[in-house]
C-alpha cells in the first residue's frame, strides 16, 4: 500500500476491533511496526496484520491507567505515532447516570488521551485523538460520551499549541461507522442512520483509518490542532437532526 510508516513505531490503543484495528491495519500496511492496546486481547487482530506482512505486537493496557500507561511506554521503546481510540460508552439518559460511570467514561474515552500524549511525549511527532460527530451535534443517552468527545476536540488543539512544531495533534471526528457497536441495532434503525448521511450508506472502519493515517503521515506536515470530520455528510444534512 505504500511506505509512508516505514521505521516508525505507531501505537493504537482501543485496537481489538472496530476503527482501532483498522487504523493499526492501515498503519502497517504503510510499513508501520504497530502495537495495539486494549482492555480487552488485541491478538486476534495483530495476527491479521502479521499474516498480511506487517508487524504487530499486541498489549492488555486500560488507557485510563497512568502505570499501564508508564508500563507500555517503557515495553515499546520510542513511539513516533499515537492513535488514541479507546471509549467506553454506557447509554443512560443524564439523570439515570452515576456518578462512577460518569467518570469511568470520561477516564478512558477522554483522560486516556492525555495519558497516552503524556507518556509517549518525548519521541511522539505525530498523534491523532478519535472524537465523534457527537462532539457536534446530541444524541439521547450519551452524556458523558458527548461530553468527552467534545473536550478531545479542545484537548487536540491544545497540546498541538504546547507541543508544536515538534509534535502534531488532530482530532477526527467519525460519523455512523459499521462496527461492532451496531451489533445490538435494528436493520430499520442502520437503513434510517444511513438514509441521514449525504453518502446513502453507513461508513467503513477503513475510511476512517485513512484519513488518521493522512492526518499521522508527513503529507499532513503543515496541519495540527485541526479536526476532520468523517460522517458521510451526515452533520451536514438537514435529515440528520
Amino acid at each position: 500500500m505504500g511506505d509512508r510508516f516505514a521505521g516508525k513505531t505507531a501505537l493504537v490503543t482501543g485496537a481489538a476491533g472496530g476503527i482501532g484495528a483498522a487504523c493499526a491495519a492501515r498503519l502497517a500496511a504503510e510499513g508501520a511496526s504497530v502495537v495495539l492496546t486494549d482492555v480487552r486481547p488485541a491478538e486476534e487482530a495483530a495476527e491479521k496484520i502479521r499474516a498480511a506482512g506487517g508487524r504487530a505486537t499486541a498489549v492488555v493496557a486500560d488507557a485510563s491507567d497512568e502505570d499501564a500507561w508508564r508500563r507500555t511506554a517503557s515495553a515499546c521503546g520510542p513511539v513516533d505515532v499515537l492513535v488514541s481510540n479507546a471509549v467506553l460508552v454506557d447509554v443512560k439518559p443524564a439523570h439515570e447516570t452515576s456518578r462512577e460511570s460518569w467518570d469511568r467514561q470520561l477516564a478512558v474515552s477522554l483522560t486516556g488521551s492525555f495519558l497516552g500524549v503524556r507518556a509517549l511525549l518525548p519521541s511522539l511527532r505525530a498523534a491523532v485523538l478519535i472524537s465523534s460527530v457527537h462532539a457536534l451535534v446530541g444524541l439521547p443517552g450519551r452524556p458523558a460520551y458527548a461530553a468527552a468527545k467534545g473536550a478531545l476536540v479542545s484537548l487536540g488543539r491544545q497540546l498541538a499549541v504546547e507541543y508544536g512544531p515538534a509534535l502534531r495533534v488532530n482530532v477526527v471526528l467519525p460519523g455512523p461507522i459499521l462496527t461492532d457497536a451496531w451489533a445490538g441495532f435494528s436493520r430499520a434503525d442502520r437503513e434510517r442512520s444511513a438514509a441521514a448521511t449525504v453518502a446513502g450508506r453507513l461508513g467503513d472502519p477503513a475510511e476512517v483509518a485513512a484519513a488518521v493515517a493522512f492526518l499521522a503521515s508527513d503529507e499532513a506536515a503543515f496541519i495540527t490542532g485541526t479536526t476532520l470530520v468523517v460522517d458521510g455528510g451526515w452533520t451536514a444534512s438537514k435529515s440528520s437532526s
